[in-house]
């Protein structure tokens, strides 16, 4: 890849990173102007106990699943939407209008908050793909229902869907509570095969870097270490979260479901070990390619200097025998330029001088 390619690149990723607008300084506690680009809410519901799943598909504000006492409700909402559809969510399941703005506020850092007889959990996911994108997860956990608000469709959720429409696993019998850690250890697990990729390129890098001298290696390398640091800021508020959870901020869990979460949270420490490992790797890739570019142009000027050390000494033979006194005037004059063998002789003790240079260099290891 060239300079003029991984600059373009560079000026691509920062304007695809560039933070999501803020509310006007100043503004309403409460205000729902949503500062995501996503289009209008996309809203779907699932509604089910163990016995049976009883609504699976798209809801419009008027036909929002009412929470019943035997039923786990998840209503799942993309998009941005438009203050008076947030609202109207926020009124038919009782959110509070702080963690509402907190959800058209697309800016927020990973955090756990009470609201009375409801939770507000926000989780930052990573999208990959030509550029690294961070998007926001907003979720409201109640007695009985979890909502979750995304920025744009297609998530990492459609796993445990599946597992609620066939009946797997805990998710249909043990309730909203068990719903939400599945959701969470869905997301934490999301980064694992991102990382893994970051893991692959490094490694063709580190290979590149030992094989050859790319160009390009330092770039990758910084850009690398940019997505790794987004991600540990998002990862690092997330595993705090999920240790308030564990630790009782957390109401609506119930003690079934506290050992899920700390397994969740070990998958957070993982994660983070492993992005704070990436990240060091990618530092020491970039030494050890100023390393190799300053090794091979040290080898460089060792055999210039070699071949300029042999040279020297036929320099100083050649320029002595092409004075040209003149041997007539004085014996002292030159006088191997009457010689017959005067030229064979200066040739020989010229290759003499720069193979015995050759083997003192080789016996001493320079030529190695």
């Amino acid at each position: 890849m060239s300079q003029v390619n991984a600059k373009s690149q560079a000026k691509r990723r920062r304007r695809v990173r560039r933070s999501p607008r803020r509310p006007e300084p100043g503004a309403a506690p409460g205000d729902l102007n949503p500062t995501s680009t996503a289009g209008p809410l996309d809203k779907r519901a699932m509604v089910f106990n163990e016995a049976a799943l009883t609504l699976d598909g798209d809801v419009t504000l008027a036909t929002l699943p009412v929470p019943l006492g035997d039923c786990t409700t998840w209503l799942d909402v993309v998009g941005a939407g438009t203050p008076e559809t947030l609202r109207g969510i926020g009124e038919r399941y009782g959110l509070h209008p702080l963690a509402l703005e907190d959800v058209a506020h697309v800016h927020q850092r990973p955090k756990v908050e009470p609201y009375g007889d409801h939770l507000f959990i926000v989780l930052r996911l990573p999208r990959p793909g030509d550029t690294l994108a961070v998007e926001q997860i907003s979720m409201f956990l109640g007695r009985g229902w979890v909502i979750t608000f995304q920025e744009k469709s297609g998530d990492c959720f459609e796993p445990v869907r599946q597992r609620i429409r066939l009946g797997k696993g805990r998710v249909r019998q043990a309730g909203a509570d068990y719903l939400a850690y599945c959701l969470l250890d869905a997301a934490v697990d999301h980064y694992f095969p991102l990382l893994e990729q970051y893991e692959d390129t490094l490694t063709s890098i580190e290979d590149e870097i030992l094989s050859s001298s790319p160009q390009d290696a330092i770039a990758r390398l910084v850009g690398l270490k940019r997505d790794l640091g987004v991600l540990r800021r998002a990862v690092g508020p997330l595993r705090d979260a999920l240790g308030s959870l564990i630790h009782g901020a957390g109401g609506p869990f119930t003690t079934d479901t506290v050992p899920y979460l700390r397994d969740c949270r070990d998958h957070a420490d993982q994660v983070l070990d492993l992005v704070d490992g990436l990240r060091d790797q990618a530092a020491s890739l970039v030494d050890l390619q100023l390393s190799m570019v300053s090794y091979r142009m040290n080898d460089v000027m060792k055999v210039l200097t070699i071949i300029a050390t042999i040279f020297m000494p036929l320099g100083f033979i050649a320029g002595v025998y092409g004075m040209n006194f003149d041997g007539a005037v004085s014996p002292w004059n030159m006088p191997e330029l009457r010689w017959a063998y005067g030229y064979p002789a200066a040739v020989g003790l010229m290759a003499v001088t720069a193979g015995g240079l050759t083997w003192f260099f080789h016996k001493k290891g320079w030529l190695r």
